[in-house]
């Protein structure tokens, strides 16, 4: 594993404790490093130093990165978000004047005028920047440590006591109310009802009216108008209870639309996520965009399952034309999609290309374990509330390209056209743009591949495009031209990571995974954690009885999954760091190495399948019953013509055992296996024992038994 931006190295202190130190910057001769266990400034480093402990062991370079960010955006209460605003408005100026930021005299001097500028102390300023660069040179390393206080995720019981500070002035206005579920449900339809909305109403107004409506003991008649009859100042919240739970819950986004327009939202108070320019000289601008490819694809678990056309994914780095990463999926263009194109450019393509059965070696496809600085796509898909977390977790750049400037991404647009002409002329089921004339076949009753073998073309198209692909209209500047650089992806993206260092940075996998994989809700049971009809597990959930409490009661929980495999999913637990991952249980084999679209397909065809069955069965329920009352009104009537029928109903149960007995042994001589051997005849002074029916001869004797007895 080689050192980069953000590597953090561990060596052994005098006293023999382990000292844990991160890269903060790197040229050929030196490198800034800073201890990350403790509170001193960053310090300077000869290289040579730095590759001699590592060559002799006496410094390791860890995987596993202690503080590592791995907060989602929606996950980070409004109070840490405001807090870690703050200090990053303050220090993000200075932050990239690299190295000269590390040297005590420019620190010193710029420190000073910020402390000035925004009235905090010079020590704050500091511990802003040291935290900073000891949690990996995120702003989400701002972040306040208040998630380690308190009894954070436990639900305050409520008692008949009043909790908060006593009011002042108790005997008069009263003790006041705790704040119920019920309450709460109360304040989120009065907010709804009275607050965003276009009449704009104060928050005070707002309380009023939700006093009017909801905390009322009757109403009265004053001059001919039904006025209602306010609860007592004891029986409900009070405004401070109301505002504090408005604040805690409040969403700016609803609330600027909600009240004036989601025009205004966009223009005055929406993030601000970067600009349009250009000018890349080295690797580590990706773009990134998506389309639906013109081929329609069928399904693996039934092959005579048209599935439609599915949609494609490209990450392009913009500096070289290599293609980085890509995702195919039969879901609609989404942050979830995008999300896992860039995972997909992040991991180790050794092992993705093993998953399709393609085996390459790693300078075929050189991009893995590092992360863009800067990310360029449409106004879609990243243009939501979750692209925060790529900002803040991963300090990945976003620029939107603005409409009708698709030539500000004109790489990836490039290459789904060219990718297009690699496979459109070999798949069956390919789209005639010229359209069809009348008679022709429909083009999609031709479809052949599925989407498993559709990524296998994809992925040999990519390589070809990054190793033999020749980039006729690149134009290579004087230093590649001196080192005689092919106009080929990889022998360009290699150069520049080797001759200008690259922006490409290197994140710890868990980070990266948990920060760009879809997240969802599913449900704990004893069968296991459910999601989408599909069973998982773990050993350390069976061990721990799980499953077995989940028999009593289920509940809800988060979980991250790779939608390309659903053969295992991450359960999230109460720290951003605590998850568990669970495999599919054995009786769910069916799901195993299917992405989640082939399977969400399979759920959908399923239940449409038992809807059309449901008439069937309805009819052969309706048959079944009426044959059932045929044969009881056939007994019924053989019933009323015996004489039996007219005897009392104690004479008919008086001899129920005896009966019972007298009928299975007829039934035992009617089944019993009968073999074709010539029998001698029962004599009897009687009757002639040949001439009666076998059945009738045993009830006969039974009957002289019973007489007899």
């Amino acid at each position: 594993m080689k050192y980069s931006v953000n590597s953090i190295i561990e060596t052994k202190g005098d006293n023999g404790k382990p000292i844990l130190e991160r890269i903060l910057w790197l040229d050929e001769q030196f490198t800034y490093l800073i201890d990350i266990n403790k509170n001193n400034v960053p310090y300077k480093k000869r290289i040579e130093d730095l590759e001699v402990s590592l060559e002799d062991k006496s410094a390791v370079l860890i995987e596993e990165d202690p503080l590592a960010i791995v907060y989602k955006e929606e996950d980070i209460p409004q109070k840490y978000k405001e807090i870690r605003d703050k200090y990053w408005t303050m220090i993000k100026e200075i932050v990239i004047e690299e190295p000269h930021i590390f040297q005590n005299t420019f620190r010193r001097k710029h420190v000073k005028e910020i402390a000035k500028q925004y009235n905090v102390s010079q020590l704050s300023i500091m511990n802003s920047l040291k935290r900073y660069w000891k949690r990996g040179k995120v702003p989400n390393a701002l972040l306040p440590d208040y998630l380690n206080c308190g009894g954070r995720g436990k639900e305050r019981v409520i008692g008949t006591t009043k909790r908060g500070r006593p009011r002042k002035h108790q005997d008069i206005v009263g003790e006041g109310v705790n704040i119920t579920e019920e309450i709460k449900k109360i304040f989120t339809i009065a907010i709804n009802r009275f607050y965003y909305t276009t009449a704009k109403n104060s928050l005070v107004l707002t309380y009023e009216l939700m006093r009017k409506e909801y905390f009322v003991d009757g109403h009265k008649m004053v001059n001919g108008v039904k006025v209602p009859i306010i609860k007592s100042q004891s029986d409900i919240p009070t405004f401070g209870q109301f505002r504090y739970w408005f604040e805690k819950e409040r969403n700016i986004k609803k609330e600027i639309t909600s009240r004036y327009s989601n025009k205004r939202f966009q223009k005055q108070h929406r993030s601000i996520t970067g600009n349009a320019g250009d000018g890349v000289i080295q690797p580590g601008v990706y773009e990134i965009d998506s389309t639906i490819a013109d081929v329609y694809l069928v399904s693996r678990y039934n092959r005579n399952w048209v599935c439609g056309r599915p949609t494609l994914y490209f990450v392009v780095d913009k500096f070289s034309h290599l293609v980085c990463g890509i995702y195919i999926s039969f879901e609609s263009a989404s942050y979830a999609s995008a999300m896992m194109a860039l995972l997909n450019a992040y991991m180790n393509k050794v092992e993705f290309c093993k998953q399709y059965g393609i085996h390459i070696k790693e300078e075929d496809w050189p991009v893995h374990n590092v992360i863009p600085e800067k990310v360029i796509c449409d106004r879609g898909e990243l243009e939501n509330t979750g692209i925060s977390s790529l900002i803040n977790t991963l300090n990945i750049q976003v620029t939107l390209a603005p409409p009708y400037r698709a030539d500000l991404k004109s790489f990836v647009e490039r290459a789904f056209k060219q990718f297009g002409d690699y496979y459109k002329p070999h798949i069956p089921g390919t789209i005639d743009l010229d359209g069809r004339e009348r008679g022709d076949k429909d083009y999609r009753t031709s479809a052949t591949v599925d989407i498993f073998q559709f990524t296998q073309i994809v992925i040999k198209a990519v390589l070809y495009h990054n190793n033999y692909h020749i980039l006729n209209n690149y134009r290579r500047d004087e230093m590649m031209i001196a080192d005689n650089v092919p106009c080929i992806p990889r022998d360009i993206f290699n150069w520049g990571i080797a001759n200008r260092g690259g922006t490409l940075r290197s994140v710890a996998e868990d980070v990266i995974k948990l920060a760009l994989m879809p997240s969802d809700e599913a449900t704990v049971t004893a069968k296991g954690v459910k999601y989408k009809d599909m069973y998982y597990a773990s050993k350390t959930m069976l061990k721990d009885q799980t499953f077995v409490n989940a028999r009593n009661k289920t509940w809800r929980t988060k979980i991250s999954y790779d939608p390309r495999d659903m053969s295992y999913i991450y359960v999230h637990g109460d720290s951003p760091k605590d998850y568990e991952i669970c495999y599919l249980t054995d009786a769910n084999s069916r799901y195993k190495d299917k992405t989640i679209e082939e399977i969400e397909y399979l759920l959908t065809a399923e239940k449409m399948q038992k809807k059309k069955m449901k008439d069937i069965d309805a009819q052969a329920k309706t048959q079944l019953i009426a044959e059932i009352e045929d044969i009881v009104q056939q007994a019924k009537e053989e019933h009323e013509k015996e004489p039996i029928g007219k005897e009392s109903d104690k004479k008919r149960i008086e001899n129920i055992r005896e009966n019972r007995r007298i009928e299975k042994a007829a039934n035992r001589v009617k089944e019993a296996f009968k073999l074709e051997i010539e029998e001698k005849p029962i004599k009897d002074n009687n009757f002639n024992e040949e001439e009666v029916d076998p059945i009738e001869l045993l009830i006969i004797k039974q009957k002289e038994g019973l007489q007899s007895d």
